[in-house]
Order: structure tokens, then C-alpha cells, then sequence
């Protein structure tokens, strides 16, 4: 369902030029209350707000990565030099876990709060949803930006039923005693389910639930893993994405389940970008690049050209569901993307191959680089885990790396795993494991 019909529904030419305004009104925002951009925007010549231009003219601005910000915090500026509000008009402060260990923390006024809301409803809005019908959730909202997302159930008219990560024994309770229509998880999770259930002799199928729509990671638009969900649980899926810095759910997908629509408008700029040279790519159907996010209404502590490390495929045609906004579908991030011999690589694009020989394999992959860093010379190994009841055959792994070189153009070994050797995630699988990886780096 439409959220907010005159904004979903605008044409897209018409969003671009209110929100020309926005970001000239956000740059003096910056330039008035963030250190960081502040800084950062005269150490690359840009004076004034004036001369930073419109949306026209942003691509001549730096980029700003995750580590700058990081590296802008200390004990006097525990969330950074670009926090750009007081924090006594902030009312809610998120963080992430962060790679380092180090959390970073993420503030928001009440109207960057409210943005997030109306945001995230539009994105699950999308997916067809309700009110009246009861959801249950698997994310730790907690510390961190899910937080909002969830915030968003209410907005919808929806009953939201939180259990969290980790909860698997109560989730099934709670899906059989209180009969939810909607599940809310990672597809990695989703799957997991779907595999306890066929193991214990659950009829989920037969469940309650009739709608899952997945977030979190890449996967749920896999039109191969899509169907696997679908059939194992006789539901529809569709999927989210978001992005904490920025906002979450910042794209959610409809009925017509062709690519998630972007449901930021009026809060956020995106661009493309190549990931390599950091140049814009035109945003034509089809075009392929990683995401770059700029804040338009934000107080707390607004962003500049952010890269997402999203990489994504885009879709510009029309949409029956009258949104009128691009939609895209996550094919990968950049910064889990391999080079094999100068081939780009995403390891949920093998994944996507490697569900095409289902129901012979479970769909559970582990990519295993053989050396530390991107870069790897091939053939790339490959785990493949094989479904209950089957066998390894040469005459399997020898189609399954033959696919994958006729697809991505890069040469595999594959090894055929027994049914459940390979770890399950109760919140995002983990695609690539570096266990066997030398410390030697491959040359150019």
C-alpha cells in the first residue's frame, strides 16, 4: 500500500528538483554546524555553500568513506567532529558494532527520527502489507538502527511481535500459537527456519505465514533463492534495504516483486558510482554501480556523498504499483568483492549460481580464499553443501564449476560438503572464509 501517495507517486523529475533545494539548504547546514564537512569541504577548494553548487554539480565533491569518520572521534568527540546538533536536542543515539570493535554511534534529532519512520513505512508499505495483521520479527533492535525499522510496524497499523536473534524455539512457538501473517528476518535466517521445520516435520507451509520480507543482506532478490523460500514457506517474499549511517530501509520492494523502490525520497540523495574510480555512473535501466548516499533533512549528524559499498543493479522503467521512484536489487557489496585474474567477483553471485542445481544442494555456500587481501589467483575454492539424502559425484562438481565460469568467467574447484556441515546464521550468513588463506598477497 502506498504510504504517502503524492510523494511515492511524484514524478521522478519533479523529486529531483525539490530535492536540488534540500541539499543546497543541507550544504549550509553543514557549513555552519559540521566541523568535519566543513573542514573537509575547504581542504578540497570549496569555500562557501555557495560554491559547492547544486545536485548537478556533486560529483565534483569528495567522497566520504567510514574510516574518516571513525577517525574523527576521540574521548572530547565520542561520535565525531560531523556530529552537527546538540545533544540536547538529540533523542535517540543508535550505533553499529563496527569492524574494529569500536562502535559507532549515530544521532538523531526527533525529526531525523521521524524521517526514519516515515522512511521505513514506506519501504515495508510496499511490500503489501495490512493493517490489522500481526508480524513477527527477528532482529536485535537494542543499540542499534533496526531500532527505528521496527518503529515503523506501528506507523502500518501493524501488531509487531519482536523476538529477536537467537530465539528460534521461541519464534516457532510463537508462529504456531499466535498465528502471525508476516515474518520479518535475514533470508539466510529465513532459510534456516525453513530447514529446521522440513528436519522436525513442521508444516510451515500450512503456517500462518503468508508474507517474509527479508533485510539485512543480500539474497532475498536471488530469483533462485527467492523460490526456494517461497515454496518452503507457501509465502510471498520481498525485500528491504538500509543502510545505518543513512537511514534504514531505505528501499523496499512491492508486489510486483521486480527490485526494491527507493523510499528515501525527500530525506535522501543517491547516486551511482564506479566502485573503482569513484566516477558517476548514469542512472540508466539496467546500470550497475555502488551506492553512494547524501543526507537532505538531516540534524543530527548529516552526511556528504557516503559510500555504502552497496553494489547494485538499477531499474528505471515504469512500475504498476504506480511508485514511481528507481528500484534496485543488491548483488553484492564491494568491500566482500574478490578479483579473481581481473574478474570481479561477488561471493553471493556464486551463491545465486550454485542454487541453480537445487534441490541437489541445500544453497549453503563457503567462499575459501586462498590467499589474504581481494585479490586471488584461481581457481577459487568453492564449498558446496549438498542436500539431505545426497551424494558427491564428480559428475555435480564438474557442472557446478562449469556454470560458474560460463557465468562469471571465473574458474572455481568445488567441494561437495554433507548436509548441514556448513554453519547456519540465526542473523546474516557469512559468505567468505579466510581460515585457509595464506598471509601472501597475489600480485597484479
Amino acid at each position: 500500500m502506498l504510504q504517502e501517495p503524492d510523494i511515492e507517486t511524484l514524478p521522478w523529475p519533479e523529486q529531483r528538483a525539490l530535492d536540488d533545494r534540500l541539499y543546497r539548504e543541507q550544504v549550509g547546514y553543514l557549513f555552519e554546524h559540521s566541523r568535519f564537512f566543513r573542514d573537509k569541504l575547504q581542504a578540497n577548494g570549496f569555500a562557501t555553500p555557495e560554491s559547492v553548487g547544486g545536485l548537478d554539480d556533486i560529483e565534483a565533491l569528495p567522497l566520504t568513506e567510514k574510516d574518516e569518520l571513525r577517525q574523527s572521534r576521540s574521548e572530547a568527540h565520542p561520535i565525531g567532529t560531523h556530529l552537527a546538533a546538540p545533544l540536547e536536542e538529540v533523542v535517540r543515539i543508535f550505533s553499529t558494532s563496527g569492524t574494529t570493535g569500536i562502535p559507532s554511534y549515530i544521532p538523531l534529532t526527533a525529526g531525523d527520527l521521524e524521517n526514519w519512520v516515515r522512511t521505513s513505512a514506506r519501504s515495508y508499505g510496499a511490500s503489501g502489507v495490512s493493517k490489522g495483521e500481526r508480524v513477527i520479527s527477528t532482529y536485535n533492535a537494542g543499540p542499534f538502527v533496526a531500532g527505528a525499522a521496527l518503529d515503523s510496524f506501528p506507523r502500518l497499523g501493524l501488531c509487531h511481535i519482536p523476538v529477536g536473534t537467537g530465539n528460534t524455539e521461541r519464534l516457532l512457538a510463537a508462529v504456531k500459537l499466535l498465528k502471525p501473517q508476516i515474518l520479518a528476518c535475514t533470508p539466510s535466517y529465513a532459510l534456516h527456519l525453513a530447514e529446521i521445520g522440513e528436519a522436525r516435520g513442521l508444516d510451515l507451509p500450512n503456517s500462518s505465514i503468508r508474507r517474509i520480507m527479508v533485510a539485512g543482506e543480500p539474497g532475498g532478490g536471488e530469483p533462485a533463492m527467492r523460490e526456494k523460500l517461497e515454496q518452503a514457506w507457501n509465502a510471498k517474499v520481498t525485500e528491504a534495504m538500509g543502510i545505518g549511517d543513512i537511514s534504514v530501509s531505505l528501499w523496499g520492494e512491492c508486489e510486483q516483486q521486480q527490485g526494491m523502490h527507493f523510499s528515501g525520497r525527500g530525506f535522501v540523495h543517491f547516486e551511482l558510482i564506479d566502485p573503482e574510480t569513484g566516477k558517476q555512473v548514469p542512472q540508466t535501466d539496467g546500470a550497475t554501480g555502488e551506492l553512494v548516499y547524501t543526507h537532505l533533512r538531516h540534524r543530527g549528524a548529516p552526511l556528504l556523498r557516503f559510500r555504502s559499498r552497496d553494489h547494485v543493479v538499477l531499474r528505471t522503467g515504469a512500475c504498476s504499483c504506480g511508485r514511481t521512484s528507481p528500484r534496485v536489487r543488491c548483488i553484492g557489496r564491494t568491500d566482500d568483492m574478490l578479483i579473481v585474474r581481473g574478474v570481479n567477483v561477488f561471493p553471493s553471485a556464486i551463491r545465486e549460481v550454485v542454487n541453480r542445481f537445487a534441490p541437489a544442494v541445500t544453497g549453503v555456500v563457503s567462499v575459501r580464499p586462498s590467499a589474504k587481501g581481494v585479490k586471488q589467483a584461481p581457481p577459487l575454492k568453492v564449498v558446496v553443501e549438498l542436500a539431505e539424502g545426497e551424494t558427491a559425484s564428480d559428475g555435480l562438481r564438474e557442472k557446478i564449476e562449469s556454470d560458474i565460469r560460463a557465468t562469471l568467467v571465473v574458474t572455481t574447484t568445488v567441494h561437495l560438503a554433507p548436509a548441514g556441515t556448513l554453519p547456519r546464521s540465526e542473523y546474516k550468513s557469512r559468505l567468505l572464509d579466510f581460515s585457509e588463506a595464506s598471509t601472501e598477497t597475489v600480485d597484479d
